[in-house]
């Protein structure tokens, strides 16, 4: 086995597990931000929930197989430290920059959720109320 292919071993070893780490981490700990968000809808928050998951695995998994290729052979041990310290860096900022951005996204949903609740009158209208003579009578 050559140390570009133990390289790609460790890649994958390290990468992978780390995707899912985070996926489940970030669905454990949102879903009380998502509920939040979808105002105690359970079964609106459980489903955004799986579907960020499967929409979190299928873009950082995809990045982690494309990010895979290493265009310069690895020679040593020192090499394969300094490829797999780029590669698994960048994915790690994928990683955090998509979490932020799914943040701020979900952030900017509730924001505007309890705004338009604001702006709902706090008692149903009763009716027509006629309005009150102008002098008493």
């Amino acid at each position: 086995m050559t140390w570009t292919v133990g390289t790609y071993l460790v890649y994958l070893l390290v990468t992978v597990p780390l995707t899912i780490w985070v996926a489940t981490t970030l669905s454990r700990n949102g879903r009380v931000f998502l509920a939040d968000v979808f105002a105690g809808d359970e079964g609106l928050t459980d489903a955004v929930n799986k579907l960020l998951v499967v929409g979190f695995y299928l873009l950082n998994l995809g990045f982690v197989v494309l990010f895979l290729r290493i265009n310069d052979p690895v020679e040593d041990l020192s090499g394969l430290f300094d490829t797999l310290s780029v590669k698994v860096g960048v994915v790690m900022l994928t990683l955090g920059a998509l979490h932020f951005l799914n943040v701020y996204v979900f952030n900017a949903i509730r924001r505007r959720s309890r705004a338009e609740g604001l702006r709902t009158a706090p008692v149903a209208p009763q009716g027509f109320v006629p309005p009150a003579p102008a002098y008493p009578r």
